[in-house]
C-alpha cells in the first residue's frame, strides 16, 4: 500500500509540474504584487484547505506579508487574495470569488477544476491553479477508491508559490 500511495502522489506532483507550471509562475507573480505595492497576501481556505492557511501563517517558515482573510471590506487595490477549495465549484469559494471580482481585487484560486457548465473559480479567478484531484487515488479491496489528497496537492502548490514569491521579492529588492 505504501508503494502504491507513493507512486500515485509522485505522479500527482509530476502532473502538477507539467500541467500547472505556467499558472504557478503567473500566480506567484500576481501574488508578489501585494508586498511590492505595500499590500498583503490574504489567504482563504474552505474545509480541509484551511490546513494550507495554517502552514502559510503559523508554519515553520510562514509567508511574509501573509494574513488570513476574515472579511473583504478591509481589502485595498494593493492587496491580493489566494483562495483554496477542494473543487472549483465549492459554493462558498465561488461566492467569495464573485465578491472579489466585483471589488476588483485580483486573486488566485487553487482547486480541482470540475469543468462543468456553471460558473466556478476557473471563470472568476485571475489565475486558477488546478490540483487535478477529482477523486480518491487508490483502489480499495472492496472496489471503491480511497485517499483523496486535495490538501497534499494544495500544500505542494502553496510551497511552490511561496518559493517563487520569495525569489521575486528578493530579485526586486
Amino acid at each position: 500500500m505504501l508503494k502504491m500511495l507513493s507512486t500515485q502522489l509522485t505522479g500527482l506532483f509530476l502532473k502538477l509540474k507539467e500541467k500547472e507550471e505556467l499558472a504557478l509562475e503567473d500566480g506567484a507573480r500576481l501574488l508578489a504584487q501585494a508586498p511590492a505595492g505595500e499590500g498583503k497576501i490574504y489567504f482563504k481556505g474552505f474545509n480541509e484547505m484551511e490546513g494550507v492557511i495554517l502552514e502559510a501563517i503559523e508554519g515553520a517558515e510562514p509567508m511574509m506579508h501573509a494574513e488570513t482573510l476574515d472579511q473583504t471590506n478591509a481589502l485595498t487595490h494593493t492587496d491580493r487574495v489566494i483562495v483554496f477549495s477542494r473543487f472549483s465549484d465549492t459554493p462558498e469559494a465561488v461566492s467569495l470569488g464573485q465578491e472579489l471580482m466585483e471589488k476588483g481585487i485580483p486573486f488566485v484560486s487553487v482547486s480541482a477544476a470540475k469543468n462543468e457548465a456553471k460558473e466556478d473559480l476557473t471563470d472568476l479567478a485571475d489565475i486558477h491553479i488546478d490540483t487535478h484531484v477529482i477523486r480518491a487515488i487508490l483502489p480499495a479491496d472492496d472496489g471503491k477508491r480511497v485517499v483523496f489528497p486535495s490538501l497534499i496537492a494544495a500544500l505542494y502548490i502553496y510551497h511552490i508559490l511561496k518559493l517563487t514569491i520569495d525569489e521575486i521579492i528578493l530579485e526586486n529588492e
